[in-house]
């Protein structure tokens, strides 16, 4: 429906609302409880993405659920392969990549060449990376600018962030990265605590020691990204700024501080709140929140925190589950299974060695369980829906940005 379309449907449904209301007529709710139509409703148009959706064989929207990780200076064959068989939707570059913008741009090139209508139903790739800053900048030489660490970033006028933020953007839509995996919104109580601090403080991944200077960078980074057509994605919820172990290297990391609306979940909402597409998931384990199971793998976390205390609709992606020693116990295929489970709608894995064992399971267990199926089904309109709004959908290019 066009922008001048909706605009008469609104009106019609304006001057009908206040007609009945003089009328003194008690008008119907449209949608029933059960989410069925009143008599007389006229169901909403689908989205470009629910029509997509609508065609897409189950194996096929079971691959939008998974992000895989190829060398971002080599096309793996495997991560390549995978697309066509399993229907894989997103890839990741991993590693590092020091000759500029070439390199990942063929890499890129490659990844979006498996994309056809028996591998994905048409629907493009997002091509993400880690480009942070400091240290961890996936991305580098002629044709990438320098980029200092968050800490650095953090010092900046928001206004200053926005811009850099921007030209960063647009630089990794060159290399074909269309989400970036950044920023941190993570908040170290200080530079003491930073210290102590190994997946975040040590590497100076913060924008700052509070809550306030983190959001308003965060958000003057989400934005300036927006508008260098990069999405991003915000990480990582709960917050990883106060524990003293790194997930990646350690098992049995536990944060013990963060409890529901703790103030350090205010970058988060403010990213929420100004419209980030992704929140990538921590594996770390919230004493107060939920003691028993990684935040990844929490319904609590994702769902009622998440969902619905911060109002998240968009992707829920996890932080690595391929090689992290804290999910390291756990089959392959369960870990998939948790996450989608718990409320997750996209599963990384920076390694495509586990992805065959964790898609099968999730298959397997959307095919013989209705409600688990539903699950699969809402996560892969969620990624389409993200996808509409970067023009990712075949035949629906018009609806993503001009």
């Amino acid at each position: 429906m066009h922008l001048r379309e909706h605009a008469i449907v609104l009106l019609l449904t304006l001057v009908l609302g206040v007609g009945l209301a003089a009328a003194g007529s008690a008008s119907a709710e449209t949608v029933l409880p059960g989410g069925t139509l009143a008599p007389g409703a006229v169901a909403p148009e689908p989205t470009a993405a629910e029509r997509v959706l609508d065609r897409m064989t189950l194996r096929q929207q079971v691959g939008q659920l998974f992000m895989v990780g190829t060398a971002a200076d080599r096309a793996d064959p495997r991560t390549r392969a995978q697309v066509r068989r399993f229907h894989v939707g997103n890839v990741m570059l991993t590693g590092r990549s020091y000759h500029g913008v070439r390199p990942p741009a063929r890499v890129s090139r490659a990844m979006r060449a498996q994309v056809s209508e028996r591998s994905t139903a048409g629907v493009g790739l997002f091509v993400g990376t880690d480009q942070e800053g400091g240290l961890v900048r996936v991305l580098q030489g002629p044709g990438f600018a320098p980029m200092p660490t968050a800490l650095v970033q953090g010092g900046w006028a928001p206004a200053r962030l926005r811009s850099a933020a921007y030209r960063w953007a647009r630089e990794l839509g060159r290399a074909g990265v269309n989400l970036d995996l950044a920023p941190v919104l993570d908040t170290v109580p200080s530079p003491r605590a930073a210290r102590h601090n190994p997946p975040i403080g040590v590497y100076d991944r913060q924008f700052g020691y509070t809550p306030r200077v983190v959001s308003r960078h965060g958000v003057a980074f989400v934005r300036g990204m927006d508008r260098g057509r990069v999405a991003t994605a915000v990480k990582h919820f709960p917050g990883l700024g106060r524990v003293r172990a790194n997930t990646d290297t350690s098992a049995d990391v536990v944060d013990r501080v963060t409890r529901r609306h703790d103030p350090y979940l205010a970058p988060f909402q403010d990213a929420v709140d100004a419209g980030a597409p992704f929140v990538m998931m921590s594996t770390a384990r919230y004493a107060r929140l939920d003691p028993t199971q990684p935040a990844a793998f929490s319904p609590y976390v994702v769902t009622t925190m998440l969902r619905g205390d911060l109002g998240f609709e968009g992707v829920v992606i996890s932080d690595d589950l391929a090689h992290a020693r804290q999910v390291a116990r756990v089959p392959p295929g369960r870990r998939a299974l948790r996450f989608v489970a718990a409320g997750g709608d996209m599963v990384l894995t920076v390694d495509p060695a586990p992805l065959p064992a964790m898609y099968g399971a999730v298959l397997a267990r959307a095919r013989t369980h209705s409600g688990f199926r539903a699950l699969v089904r809402a996560a892969a309109l969620r990624v389409l829906t993200a996808k509409e709004r970067e023009g990712l959908l075949p035949r629906a290019r018009g609806t993503g940005r001009s």
